[in-house]
């Protein structure tokens, strides 16, 4: 190819090639030779030579950047705790008011606060038994645990656990709510578990003391805490209603197990020793009414748990509903 220059009017020079070599491959050849061009000796547009200077400045590149990230991470790693988390109680994201869960619980995300099913149908019956199957598992078998559970001991008010144990939860307090009765699902009288959620370093304020207990604490509960030994009064309280008047009259009489009606204080503070298990309390709804949404609400009684219930917000407080329907 020749190239030429010529002056325009405006004083200007205009650039002209001539003789160009017209471009005679195909299209395929061309997609061919954009991969190897043995001619120029290319790949993907670049010589050998090109391709390695490209590689190790990448590798380069890449090695520095690894070693970097691992240095962080190794500085981030350095400062964190396995056992221990760095923020707790007030200066964490959690705070110091806990929140209450129950269980069973529904797989699908928007029947998670409904427990429904069919008294006549033994197929739902057994989904919800296996439901609280697993969430018992540890519970029931300790060999799940750290050990084997070997760190769990008895514990009692006046014997609360030496460093590195744990206080085991009494399952053969259950009553009706145990594994064998099925957690009473199969008599129209469901056994729902109750717990408090964990905070590291969390000590319960308690109400023990029954002449100073808040007007809004239920009656019932009053009467309950008026008949407890005085050895064992440090308990968070836990108290279950219908949350509305008409849920009031169909839920039924209900019963607490263990009997003590809350968790007992010497499972306090959580501090994540291996094979911790959280205590609980089975609600036990003897005779709800079928046929009709019954909405609950449990609470836990402590000086230091605010409660909270609004409209999408449950603070010291959890809400389910129950659906048990005759075929």
């Amino acid at each position: 190819m020749s190239v030429r220059a010529s002056k325009t009017g405006n004083g200007l020079y205009q650039f002209q090639d001539y003789l160009r070599e017209p471009d005679t491959r195909t299209k395929w050849q061309i997609f061919k030779d954009s991969l190897y061009n043995p001619a120029d000796g290319t790949i993907f547009g670049h010589t050998k030579k090109r391709w390695g200077i490209v590689g190790i400045f990448y590798l380069l590149f890449y090695s520095v950047l690894a070693v970097l990230c691992s240095i962080c991470m190794m500085g981030l790693m350095a400062t964190i705790d396995e056992n221990r988390p760095k923020w707790t109680l007030d200066s964490s994201l959690i705070g110091t008011n806990p929140g209450l869960g129950f269980r069973p619980i529904s797989e699908r995300t928007e029947e998670k606060s409904l427990i429904y099913y069919s008294s006549n149908n033994a197929t739902q019956i057994k989904e919800w038994v296996n439901r609280l199957d697993m969430f018992l598992e540890n519970y029931l078998n300790k060999s799940k645990l750290p050990e084997s559970g070997r760190n769990q001991v008895i514990c009692d008010y006046d014997r609360p656990p030496a460093p590195g144990k744990v206080c085991a939860v009494d399952i053969n307090s259950w009553g009706p709510c145990s594994a064998e009765q099925s957690y009473g699902f199969n008599n129209s009288s469901p056994c729902i578990f109750i717990k408090l959620n964990r905070i590291y370093d969390w000590i319960p304020e308690y109400y023990n003391d029954s002449s100073d207990l808040p007007d809004e604490m239920p009656q019932d509960l009053k009467d309950h805490i008026k008949t407890v030994d005085k050895s064992k009064l440090n308990t968070v309280w836990v108290s279950c209603r219908g949350e509305n008047p008409l849920d009031r009259e169909t839920i039924g009489e209900l019963e607490y197990y263990p009997r003590s009606q809350g968790f007992p204080g010497f499972y306090y503070p959580f501090v994540n020793t291996p094979g911790y298990l959280s205590p609980v309390v089975a609600v036990h709804l003897k005779r709800p009414m079928r046929n009709i949404i019954i909405s609950v609400e449990c609470r836990a009684w402590a000086k230091n748990i605010i409660y909270k219930s609004k409209r999408g917000e449950k603070a010291g407080s959890v809400h389910f509903e129950l659906y048990i329907v005759d075929d």
